[in-house]
């Protein structure tokens, strides 16, 4: 690699350093930070680029944010700059959440108690938010709004999931038989360094490892079916941020890795840092039972829960020019982000809410924190400081 190849992968690095301690806010705060920095102040690609690795971020399952990241980060400096995208963005929350979670023990007091408490119910009005930014965005006409409503009917009655990658896939053909009024995208042109061999060849590495890796972790209880597990989450969540929350507690709380009040104390402590969602992995990888845990426990899951997306990713921008053009896939990939509001409302109620508010002065903490973020536009920081101070005052008061 050249110097001045060096030094571009230096710039990205250090550029998305500076968005991983400073990009609060979640996955859309993420995205206009993105368009800030990139397009704004930097000029590294057009608005119509953006507006398309922006679109098929949104249409892959994975973290949509971090997909953007490393999207911009591969069209500016190759592989090299897709890696330290990655590393830049991700490092500050993951070494956060790490941190937080060995120690999570020492919060066992009364004021630490009302304090985990606080970041449970942090997730309530964040979650809501995003259901309400979501609909507005992914179903903004009838067919997808019945799809929407559809899935978080039959999840809600069915209290199974395992029923949440089905609902999914039955909300990818809804799209194909409703949504028949969405049009393909035109003019195409992102363009990366490597060709569709390649790509189809990262796409199969994909599927092998999706439909390979239950079988190696077959039994298995160790770092493999860590694995196992946080390669298949990453893998099934469409839309990213949030939507990753119900399939995690499926996997790590329903086995018993987890214990429930954990995984929500987590979940809050990640709205409190910068940075994406998905490093909630670090703090339930370093969570996990003995042999499972630790530090190699969290790198483990961290990596599991992110490679999926980016293997998607990478493999479908070559062959991006053909698909964008595709009518029947933009309608299949419609359905599936209605199932994805659905199955995000869904986990509104089961589990935050049950979860979450067991008194009165619950209800009315997170009422204020959803009126900070909906009508006053504040930080998702300062609603987190607002649930757990004010937890911590009616502990006190109380």
């Amino acid at each position: 690699m050249h110097a001045k190849n060096y030094k571009v992968v230096f710039e990205v690095f250090l550029t998305f350093l500076k968005l991983g301690l400073t990009s609060f806010g979640g996955p859309t705060a993420h995205i206009g930070y993105f368009r800030q920095e990139f397009i704004v102040r930097r000029n590294w690609l057009s608005e119509s680029q953006f507006a398309q690795l922006l679109a098929l971020c949104q249409f892959l399952p994975g973290p949509a944010s971090s997909q953007l990241g490393l999207g911009l980060g591969l069209l500016r400096s190759g592989w090299a700059g897709a890696l330290a995208a990655f590393i830049g963005f991700t490092l500050p929350s993951a070494a956060l959440l790490f941190v937080f979670s060995t120690l999570l023990p020492l919060l066992s007091s009364g004021v630490g108690e009302a304090a985990l408490q606080g970041l449970k119910l942090v997730a309530l009005p964040v979650v809501l938010q995003g259901v309400l930014g979501m609909h507005r965005q992914l179903c903004p006409d009838m067919p997808r709004f019945i799809i929407a409503v559809l899935v978080m009917v039959l999840l809600l009655l069915t209290e199974q999931f395992w029923l949440q990658p089905l609902a999914i896939v039955l909300g990818g053909v809804a799209g194909l038989i409703l949504c028949r009024n969405i049009q393909p995208l035109h003019d195409a042109d992102l363009v990366v360094s490597y060709g569709p061999k390649l790509g189809w060849g990262l796409l199969i590495g994909f599927a092998v490892l999706l439909l390979g890796l239950p079988v190696l972790s077959y039994g298995n209880e160790g770092l493999l079916a860590v694995m196992e597990t946080f390669y298949r989450v990453g893998a099934l969540v469409f839309g990213g941020g949030h939507v990753v929350l119900p399939l995690l507690q499926d996997a790590v709380v329903a086995p018993g890795w987890v214990l429930a009040e954990d995984f929500l104390a987590g979940y809050g402590a990640a709205q409190a840092v910068p940075g994406p969602m998905f490093t909630l992995a670090a703090f339930l990888g370093e969570r996990l039972p003995a042999g499972q845990g630790g530090l190699l426990g969290a790198g483990v899951a961290l990596g599991a829960i992110f490679l999926p997306g980016f293997l998607l990713l990478v493999g479908v921008l070559p062959l991006w020019q053909v698909i964008a053009r595709h009518k029947n896939i933009v309608q299949v990939i419609a359905g599936v982000n209605a199932a994805v509001v659905g199955l995000l409302a869904a986990a509104l109620y089961d589990p935050i809410w049950i979860s979450t508010v067991h008194h009165w002065t619950d209800l009315i903490i997170a009422g204020v924190g959803l009126a900070m973020l909906r009508y006053w536009h504040v930080s998702v920081l300062l609603v987190v400081l607002w649930c757990v101070l004010g937890n911590i005052a009616v502990f006190v008061l109380l």
